[in-house]
């Protein structure tokens, strides 16, 4: 931010931002909000469940780590929250997918971030 012409420019922090995780290769224990997920499918499909309980505004993001999602699919478990506003997983079958999934309410649930 600044105070105008000749004014000393002031940073302030935006937030923490996402903390990313280690490549996972393997169903993880439950997804966490505000983390993002590294996924390698390159031996074998797996699931990340998506948490318990969610709040407005939670986030959690997935990247394609090896170009596998296309072989071996990454499904979103939605542990009965709504994804997209349906009552069921998301598979996830596109080669190098990177999404944000963010939690609204209970009759959306969990929406892309972006598209």
């Amino acid at each position: 931010t600044s105070g105008g012409a000749g004014a000393a420019v002031a940073w302030e922090d935006a937030g923490a931002g996402t903390a990313w995780q280690s490549v996972i290769t393997a169903d993880p224990s439950n997804a966490v909000a505000g983390r993002g997920y590294f996924c390698n499918t390159t031996s074998g499909a797996f699931t990340v469940t998506l948490p318990t309980s969610a709040t407005i505004g939670d986030e959690i993001s997935i990247i394609d780590y090896a170009a596998t999602f296309d072989t071996n699919n990454l499904t979103i478990g939605r542990n009965s929250h709504n994804i997209q506003g349906t009552g069921a997983d998301l598979v996830v079958a596109t080669e190098r997918a990177g999404f944000t999934l963010v939690y609204v309410d209970a009759t959306q649930g969990w929406l892309l971030k972006d598209k």
